[in-house]
């Protein structure tokens, strides 16, 4: 999920076609200078080394402009990970043949809003996704919904609580083509390169060439690394401000490593605890 950027990895997927944009399913929006006020960037490859916080420690140390002023499946013993978790049974994006490298820089608002889950501070989120992608954003936002709402979440286990909103959100989770994403995380001072994730003031930023084709690093589907890039940049949005290394060959990988930058002997993740409900941790990155 730089020390936010989220945990991707440079491969492009086959298969099918992306899909029309479905209508009907948000508010369109530009993103404007006021969306990429650089205060205090959080990225995946280049976060700032200050101390990691466990899971029962504080939350995020700044707010971001749409939030409130307060503010990697784990495999199993075979190293597997976990099924992909769609929401209301819609099917995920198909792998398409080539992933836009740009958009317009404009994005649609999920039209759609859930109720709470889990225990702890409750953070409301937004989802938008940039126009012209072939992704319907209430089907990123179901599918971003039924992953914080996994037993092996954060949500369950009282890291926080979560709802999806039309408005008044804490923070925006937002999918945008390579170019767009990169200038998103540039305007906070992160270098996100073309190919990586990252969190910033305002929320998560999703590089497309991520969510749609997964990592060569990582044993499970697109459609399950997804389950990473949330987990991973939800982390950093409540608080867990550095990166983890792996804890040893054959371990599952921390959710908090950069496991697009390689799994170093351990077995890809994409959820922060394992079945038995145990954080699933690993030696600070400094």
């Amino acid at each position: 999920m730089l020390g936010a950027l989220a945990l991707g990895a440079v491969s492009l997927g086959t298969g099918a076609a992306l899909a029309h944009l479905q209508g009907g399913g948000g508010v369109t929006t530009a993103v404007g200078p006021a969306d990429l006020a650089p205060s205090s960037p959080r990225p995946d490859e280049r976060r700032a080394a200050s101390p990691g916080a466990s899971p029962g420690s504080g939350a995020r140390t700044s707010p971001s402009p749409a939030r409130s002023a307060s503010s990697s499946s784990s495999p199993s013993a075979s190293g597997s990970p976990s099924p992909s978790v769609t929401a209301g049974g819609s099917s995920s994006p198909a792998v398409p043949a080539s992933v836009p490298a740009s958009g317009p820089g404009t994005f649609t608002s999920a039209r759609t809003a859930g109720a709470a889950v889990g225990s702890g501070p409750l953070r409301r989120y937004r989802v938008q996704v940039e126009d012209g992608i072939g992704i319907s954003a209430a089907d990123a936002a179901r599918e971003i919904e039924a992953i914080l709402a996994h037993p092996r979440g954060w949500a369950a286990h009282g890291r926080g609580s979560f709802q999806l909103v039309t408005e008044n959100a804490d923070f925006v989770i937002r999918i945008a083509t390579p170019k767009t994403a990169d200038k998103l995380c540039l305007a906070q001072g992160l270098n996100t390169r073309g190919e990586y994730n990252c969190e910033t003031t305002e929320g998560v930023v999703v590089n497309l060439k991520r969510w749609l084709t997964g990592s060569p690093t990582f044993s499970g589907t697109p459609a399950e690394y997804r389950h990473l890039i949330i987990n991973h940049e939800i982390g950093h949005e409540i608080g867990i401000r550095t990166h983890m290394a792996c804890p040893g060959p054959g371990k599952p990988a921390p959710v908090m490593m950069q496991q697009i930058k390689g799994l170093h002997g351990c077995v890809s993740n994409a959820w922060p605890y394992d079945e038995d409900g145990r954080y699933i941790t690993g030696p600070i990155v400094p």
